[in-house]
């Protein structure tokens, strides 16, 4: 029922103090026209409506998450008391860094500055940029760091940025709206980049290429190195998509590899609540000869200890977002590397792939694996065993439901038919994670002996199936209206 539906006339939540503003200084514009059309309840119940709606969202603090390639983990709540300290939450953007003597966001730009460091040692890149607000962001301040790089060469032939098929679905988009051609390389039998494809379109037109490292299918790619080398030999560069960082970080260093640019979500690896589309950040690093063109304004430390920013760079592609990014975002990034330091770090994407491996160990019994291999961060299903008796990765998804658990990511990637991506991390408990696995292979042998049960779920959710097509095409919006 809609807050609305409950409303009765005359009752009142709260008691609005007298207007201290006369009429008649209120500038016509200003001036209310209409009456707000608001529902009236009284304290109680607009308490009770959203407590009440509350209890039916599905987050990481109720339930198992595992939605792969999103990396959806619990994030300590000392690092969300750091961010609600007063001296940084209550900062204003357009606080001066210095006035009469004061130090007035100084803490703040350290913050960044420090952050930036750390993420330089811990992923091999020069240089940093915290602007980005998210990670399809990142992605796109990236790409145009490498254009701006080819066109201060005059090579403005290089158009074109390859992408493999096992890639994330926003490396297209963002390449392109940097005003680039996509050309998509296949994946070989193993799951690695089809290094015969790759050769066959390298030419002087190649801007560089983009890889998901670990790839959405879950694994790292074992020509990572020799991708490189070989886009580094034909004049391009080669970006990587740090999504799914919490495999790898504390374990290799990606700029060692040989990676150009790198974006690393925050708000999936370092400790900021993840979902609902935002808050995030994407922050791009990269290589020694691309500093020159990352974004303004850039902290630097002065020679007395303090903090600065410098503006217009010559080669900078400019601005990407306003200020100084997702500071708060920033901010518990930092809280979450100093309290796990170095060795931390390296735990936290031990037990998130020890994670993975143990649910793929358990399922691969009742379900095909995509690629059989060890993975990474994620193992990735298909349900097409499960097809054959018309139960699908919909299906599968929806039983769940009804078992306590939010179903993995499903049909994607696209390259794995009937898809299940399946992201544990670090934080689950092997309890939690075994009770997972029973119910993927409860599912698995209902599929065998009783799919129609598995195909009418949910039953236990306040919505039951819906027509998800029909849903998308013909959207009702009358309560909207």
């Amino acid at each position: 029922m809609l807050i609305f539906d409950k409303s009765v006339k005359g009752r009142r939540a709260v008691d609005l103090p007298k207007c201290d503003v006369p009429v008649r200084e209120i500038p016509s514009n200003d001036k209310r026209q209409n009456h707000a059309e608001l529902a009236e309840l009284s304290e109680m119940e607009v308490v009770r409506h959203y407590t009440n709606l509350s209890r039916k969202n599905v987050g990481i603090d109720n339930v198992f998450y595992p939605l792969g390639s999103c990396t959806m983990k619990y994030n300590p709540r000392l690092n969300e008391k750091v961010a609600a300290l007063k001296g940084f939450a209550q900062l204003h953007p357009l606080l001066p860094q210095l006035r009469n003597g004061d130090v007035l966001s100084q803490g703040a730009l350290e913050i960044i500055y420090d952050t930036e460091k750390f993420m330089c040692d811990l992923l091999g890149f020069a240089g940093f940029t915290m602007q980005p607000l998210a990670g399809a962001h990142g992605e796109l301040t990236g790409i145009m760091i490498i254009s701006a790089y080819h066109a201060s060469r005059n090579d403005d032939k290089r158009k074109v940025m390859l992408i493999p098929d096992s890639a994330h679905g926003t490396n297209p988009a963002s390449a392109a709206l940097a005003g680039l051609v996509c050309k998509e390389i296949p994946t070989d039998s193993k799951g690695d980049i089809d290094l015969t494809a790759l050769e066959e379109v390298l030419d002087d037109t190649v801007a560089g290429l983009m890889l998901t490292a670990p790839s959405t299918q879950g694994i790292f790619d074992n020509n990572t190195k020799k991708v490189c080398d070989m886009i580094h030999e034909a004049g391009g560069l080669v970006y990587l998509d740090g999504a799914n960082l919490n495999a790898i970080m504390g374990q290799i260093r990606p700029g060692d590899l040989g990676f150009d640019v790198l974006h690393s979500n925050l708000h999936k690896t370092f400790s900021t609540p993840h979902g609902g589309g935002g808050p995030g950040a994407g922050p791009v690093g990269v290589c020694e000869k691309l500093l020159p063109f990352l974004p303004d304004s850039r902290v630097v430390k002065k020679e007395d200890g303090g903090f600065t920013l410098t503006y217009n760079n010559p080669q900078s592609i400019g601005y990407i977002a306003p200020f100084y990014g997702n500071f708060l975002v920033v901010l518990r990034a930092y809280s979450y590397m100093l309290r796990l330091g170095r060795e931390g770090v390296k735990r936290v994407s031990e037990n998130a792939v020890i994670s993975a491996n143990y649910i793929r160990a358990r399922l691969k019994p009742y379900y095909d694996e995509a690629v059989e291999r060890f993975c990474m961060h994620e193992c990735v299903f298909s349900a097409n065993r499960q097809a054959e008796k018309g139960v699908h990765a919909l299906d599968i998804a929806k039983a769940l439901l009804d078992r306590g658990f939010h179903p993995p990511t499903i049909y994607f990637p696209l390259i794995v038919p009937e898809a299940m991506m399946i992201e544990p991390t670090e934080t689950e408990s092997k309890q939690d994670i075994d009770r997972f696995c029973d119910a993927m292979i409860e599912i698995a042998k209902l599929a065998e002996t009783n799919p129609e049960k598995v195909t009418a779920t949910p039953v236990t959710t306040p919505v039951s199936r819906l027509d998800e097509a029909q849903a998308a095409r013909k959207p009702d919006l009358a309560s909207l209206a």
